[in-house]
């Protein structure tokens, strides 16, 4: 992982983790466009997480259970942990967050994103520098 890819990987989860979804998107779709390697799928991913999470926040519940269900699709084959992120709690939380978009049955239901259950990003920083050293060696 060279240093401005994680530097940029970085500044998203920080953003992500203000809550500032769309930005994140933003610093996640930068280095999405130009990356080329075997994580740009897991970027995919990522940017999809805080895309639902826009959404969701603003009311577009259609957009939100969409984006999660695709985010999900993108990231399930790197879990359990990739990158330093613990995917699988990415997931557990993503569903306890998105609980009322997925039980809604209409087709423009009102659901309003409880600030408690806002997943987070968490690295494992021992875990991202395996998968650094790993990077380097191919």
């Amino acid at each position: 992982m060279s240093e401005s890819i994680d530097t940029q990987y970085r500044a998203g989860i920080e953003l992500f983790n203000e809550c500032e979804f769309f930005e994140a998107h933003d610093v996640w779709e930068e280095l999405w466009s130009e990356y080329r390697g075997k994580d740009r799928t897991f970027y995919q991913g990522l940017i999809q997480v805080a895309v639902a999470l826009h959404h969701f926040g603003n009311g577009n519940i259609r957009g939100a259970k969409k984006l999660y269900n695709s985010s999900r699709a993108y990231l399930d084959p790197f879990r359990p942990k990739h990158l330093g992120c613990d995917v699988d709690l990415l997931f557990v939380e993503m569903e306890e967050c998105f609980g009322g978009v997925l039980a809604a049955s209409e087709e423009f239901p009102r659901v309003d994103l409880d600030p408690e259950l806002i997943p987070e990003i968490h690295l494992d920083e021992e875990a991202l520098a395996t998968a650094r050293a790993a990077s380097a060696e191919e």
